[in-house]
């Protein structure tokens, strides 16, 4: 071989060696750069067979549009929809969905309006007993912000997954009307249909709180369209303190929900896997259930075992989320004395699951709601000023302490 062509041989291996190596290195780099963002939910609902009560009025759902509004947690420039068909028998057909600032409710800033894709398409159908992501989108998505969900369906199933405890109203009109910013003269109804979480793309550094409940958690006694939960307000709070800006709140209370047994929609265990484990981001998880469960009690000789049922059962989830690191706080259940449930075998087992929540030390930590709520030290009845007529759920002011009783630092 010439001496000149084995340099030139040499030459073109050299060269060919470093372009590996760089395209290795921005390899590496890619990757790096992947592992610094991650999906982190900012919104989610808890789904559930939608009784026949709660079921959308006239004109229904199917061939027409329904719009829908949100109070998200996190803010973020990129994101993803996710949508239930869970409980349903029947397809459910999405024709085209759009999401956009609100302005006055049910108006939209058109300007703002993003249309969905499904795999590179608008439509979609659901397939029974499933959910479905949409494409990655590009939005601006301010922390706390309300965001309208306008679905424009096609067919749809006669059994609907959604969640009831809106405390929102959502919208409906006749036809397609996806592109009506007004949405004026629409039917009215306080209920979510086939919409169960939003996702935000962010840094390595934001995460989530899941909080796990009944209608307490859900936020009955709340104001309607007030984003007035005690999960609201404390992602309000998380949001305004700067070491812990970056943490969203997800509700996924179900009122009339029962931790082991009975109760409305699938129970606590049931749903577990689902409404906890499955959500992206989660660092947290706040348990404040158990009351149904108690309230369900019919002879005094169950409540020790029904209370030890529940004890069991906060054992199971608090492993299940240790095993994919996230952190359990456990929650007192709240005083519940002159109210429908209210029983001395009742009471007995409420104490025996507050004892053990505050001191196995099973929990992370503790939020003593009990404390917080109740009429004086050793009173079993909430506070006057702080229930809903009942006894039993908390008012506006009620959730406001709730939100405000909680440590922030627990989440730093």
């Amino acid at each position: 071989m010439k001496k000149e062509h084995f340099k030139g041989l040499l030459f073109v291996q050299i060269f060919f060696l470093v372009l590996c190596c760089a395209s290795g290195q921005s390899s590496i780099m890619a990757q790096g750069k992947s592992k610094t963002e991650n999906w982190v939910g900012t919104w989610a609902c808890a789904q559930m067979l939608v009784e026949p009560n709660n079921m959308p009025p006239a004109p229904g759902l199917s061939e027409n549009t329904l719009r829908q509004i949100i109070r998200v947690s996190i803010g973020g420039k990129r994101m993803r929809l996710r949508f239930s068909n869970i409980f349903s028998d029947q397809p459910t057909v999405l024709k085209s969905v759009s999401v956009a600032n609100v302005v006055n409710a049910p108006g939209i800033d058109p300007n703002s309006q993003k249309e969905l894709r499904f795999n590179g398409k608008s439509e979609i159908t659901i397939n029974t007993e499933q959910e479905v992501f949409s494409d990655a989108f590009d939005f601006e998505l301010q922390p706390g912000q309300l965001l309208a969900i306008t679905i424009h369906y096609g067919n749809t199933s006669q059994k609907t997954s959604g969640h009831p405890g809106s405390r929102t109203t959502s919208y409906i009109l006749e036809g397609d009307q996806i592109q009506n910013s007004a949405f004026d003269g629409a039917v009215k109804t306080d209920h979510w249909y086939s919409i169960m979480g939003l996702d935000v793309l962010a840094d390595k550094w934001t995460a989530n709180i899941v909080c796990l409940g009944n209608s307490i958690t859900d936020g009955r006694g709340s104001g309607t369209n007030k984003q007035n939960r005690w999960t609201d307000i404390l992602s309000a709070r998380l949001s305004a303190n700067k070491k812990t800006e970056k943490t969203g709140v997800l509700n996924l209370g179900i009122g009339g929900n029962c931790v082991v047994k009975g109760g409305l929609g699938p129970t606590a265990l049931n749903r577990f896997d689902r409404d906890v484990l499955s959500q992206k981001g989660t660092k947290w998880l706040v348990i404040l259930e158990g009351i149904n469960d108690i309230g369900g009690i019919k002879n005094p000789e169950d409540a020790p075992i029904k209370a030890q049922e529940l004890i069991e059962a906060y054992k199971l989830m608090i492993d299940k989320a240790h095993a994919k690191g996230i952190k359990v706080y456990g929650c007192t259940i709240l005083p519940f004395q002159k109210s429908f449930y209210d029983a001395p075998h009742k009471q007995e087992a409420r104490d025996i699951v507050n004892a053990w929540i505050r001191n196995s030390k099973s929990f992370d930590a503790v939020i003593d709601f009990d404390k917080a709520m109740v009429s004086e030290e050793g009173s079993k009845t909430i506070s006057s000023n702080l229930h809903d007529g009942d006894f039993l759920h908390p008012n506006e002011a009620g959730y406001v302490k709730m939100g405000e009783v909680i440590d922030l630092n627990l989440f730093k």
